[in-house]
C-alpha cells in the first residue's frame, strides 16, 4: 500500500450498472488468487483487500465464473498489447472502466491513457487508483462523443467498451461506434457483447445468483453477427473476432469446441474489434 493510503477499508455502494464493476473485480481476483492463474492481476487482489464490501457473499464464489472473466480479459489485454507494441507512445481509452486494472497488466511506460465513466465511477476510481502522470481519469457519459475532444490524435488510438455496451441501448451502440469511426480515422475499437439469450434473461430478470442480480442488459449480439456492427458507419473498415485461448479442466477442454460447433459458437459471448478507414488525404 502507497505512503499515506488508508489502511481501514472503504465503504463502497454503487448503483445497479455501476456495481457490475465489483463482480468483475472480483471475479479477477478470485482468479489471480490461485497458484496457477490464467491471469495475473495482483492489483484485483490489493483492491478487494481494501474495499468494504460482501463480495463473496453478494457474487459467491465460483471457478468457472472467475475463469470465464479471465479469458474474456485476456481478449482485451491481447488486443491492448498487441496496440501497443505498433504504437508504443499511442493512447488508450477506456470506456466504463469502473475498476478495471489493464493499465498495471499491459502498460509499456509510455503511452496515454484515458478513463471515461459516469461520476460516481470516477471517483471512486480516483480513491482506490489515483492516476498516474500518463493517466486521466473523466467523469462522462461515454455515450457523449464530447470526450472524444480530450484524446491526443497526433498518435494512433485504440478505444476500448469492455463491458460496457450490452447496457446501452442499440441505436447508442450504433451511435457509439459511428462517432469513434468518424473521430479516430485510422484507429480501432474493442468491445465485447453477450449472446442474445443471456440478454433476455437479463430483461426478464431471471438472472441472480446469491445475493446479485444482473442489471438488464438491453443491447446482445450472437457471435455470428459481428459483421452486421460494420453497417454502423461507412468508416468501419473490417470487423474481427477475438476469440479466448486456454482454460483450466474442463473449460480448457471444452472451449475449443464451444467456439466451433454449433449452437455454441454462434451463441456465445464475443469480443470483437472493429478497425476504422483512413481519412482521404484531401491536399
Amino acid at each position: 500500500m502507497a505512503s499515506g493510503e488508508s489502511s481501514a477499508p472503504l465503504p463502497v455502494e454503487l448503483s445497479a450498472v455501476s456495481e457490475t464493476a465489483l463482480w468483475t473485480l472480483y471475479q479477477r481476483s478470485v482468479e489471480a488468487r490461485r497458484p496457477d492463474p490464467l491471469l495475473e492481476d495482483p492489483k484485483a487482489v490489493e483492491l478487494v483487500e481494501r474495499i468494504d464490501y460482501p463480495f463473496a457473499e453478494r457474487f459467491g464464489t465460483s471457478d468457472f465464473q472467475a475463469q470465464l472473466q479471465a479469458l474474456r480479459v485476456a481478449c482485451f489485454d491481447r488486443e491492448v498489447a498487441g496496440f501497443l507494441a505498433r504504437e508504443p507512445r499511442g493512447t488508450v481509452v477506456c470506456l466504463g472502466e469502473g475498476l478495471e486494472t489493464q493499465f498495471w497488466r499491459v502498460d509499456n511506460g509510455r503511452a496515454q491513457w484515458l478513463t471515461v465513466d459516469l461520476p460516481e465511477s470516477v471517483s471512486l476510481r480516483e480513491k482506490l487508483l489515483p492516476p498516474g502522470p500518463r493517466q486521466r481519469y473523466l467523469a462522462a457519459d461515454a455515450t457523449d462523443l464530447a470526450w472524444a475532444d480530450e484524446v491526443d490524435r497526433d498518435r494512433g488510438v485504440l478505444v476500448t467498451a469492455q463491458g460496457l455496451c450490452m447496457y446501452l441501448r442499440p441505436p447508442q451502440v450504433r451511435a457509439l461506434i459511428s462517432g469513434c469511426a468518424d473521430r479516430f480515422p485510422g484507429g480501432s475499437l474493442v468491445l465485447d457483447a453477450v449472446p442474445r439469450w443471456f440478454g433476455r434473461l437479463t430483461l426478464r430478470g431471471s438472472l441472480r445468483t446469491h445475493g446479485y442480480q444482473a442489471p438488464p442488459m438491453p443491447w446482445a449480439m450472437d457471435a455470428d453477427e459481428q459483421a452486421k456492427l460494420r453497417t454502423a458507419s461507412p468508416a468501419v473498415s473490417a470487423v474481427r473476432d477475438v476469440r479466448p485461448t486456454g482454460g483450466r479442466g474442463l473449460v480448457g477442454a471444452l472451449l475449443p469446441l464451444a467456439l466451433v460447433l454449433p449452437p455454441l459458437a454462434t451463441r456465445r459471448p464475443s469480443v470483437t474489434v472493429l478497425e476504422f478507414a483512413e481519412r482521404p488525404d484531401r491536399s
